[in-house]
């Protein structure tokens, strides 16, 4: 098994962030224009959405490259968004891609709830290594990611199917991953009594 090395945090924060930015200046540079492929019309979203596809592949693999190791989200992540954005240019539909953000956040809930119903947290079994805290901690903080994944894909079909796609596309590049991040940000703050106990 090959050996995880070492990368700088910034370079790792832009390889994983930067297809997302991408995808987003490409729709906004390609948002009021179409594009016709062998007699078919698309819209710049759908052209745009295509678009993110290898520069999402690129991204993954030099981070591969330069860690030696891809994490299961991450490979997941990338399936999902090549199926449904294959799904969304064959169909010409850009319905299939908003649907991913649901379909993505409702795995992790009901995986994450998998583990609650046999009194596991999986959360812990990815990231204990990284962050040490007690099981009881653990617990804890599963359950409340799972309630936050469940509510985060309610809240993407809310968004896409009574929004507008210009609202849908800024509130799953920017607003879904901020409340995400302040949400944990709260989470870990208060579990600190937890931290660095032995489980």
């Amino acid at each position: 098994m090959a050996q995880e090395k070492d990368i700088n945090p910034i370079l790792k924060q832009v390889l994983e962030l930067g297809p997302t930015l991408v995808f987003f200046l490409l729709y906004l540079r390609m948002r009021d224009n179409s594009y016709s492929f062998a007699g078919t019309e698309y819209t710049g979203f759908i052209v745009a959405t295509v678009a993110f596809v290898p520069v999402l592949l690129i991204a993954i693999g030099v981070l591969w490259y330069l860690t030696g190791k891809l994490s299961r989200m991450q490979i997941f992540t990338a399936f999902m968004v090549i199926f449904f954005g294959g799904l969304t240019a064959y169909f010409n539909d850009e319905r299939f891609f908003k649907m991913k953000t649901t379909l993505v956040y409702g795995f992790f809930a009901v995986i994450l709830s998998i583990g609650l119903v046999q009194g596991k947290s999986y959360l812990a079994f990815v990231l204990s290594d990284a962050l040490p805290m007690a099981k009881e901690g653990w617990m804890i903080l599963t359950r409340r990611l799972t309630a936050m994944f469940g509510a985060l894909a309610v809240g993407n079909e809310i968004v896409w199917r009574t929004m507008s796609t210009d609202a849908w596309v800024k509130i799953e590049t920017f607003g879904f991953p901020v409340l995400l991040f302040a949400f944990l940000w709260a989470q870990f703050a208060v579990l600190q009594k937890y931290m660095d106990l032995e489980n």
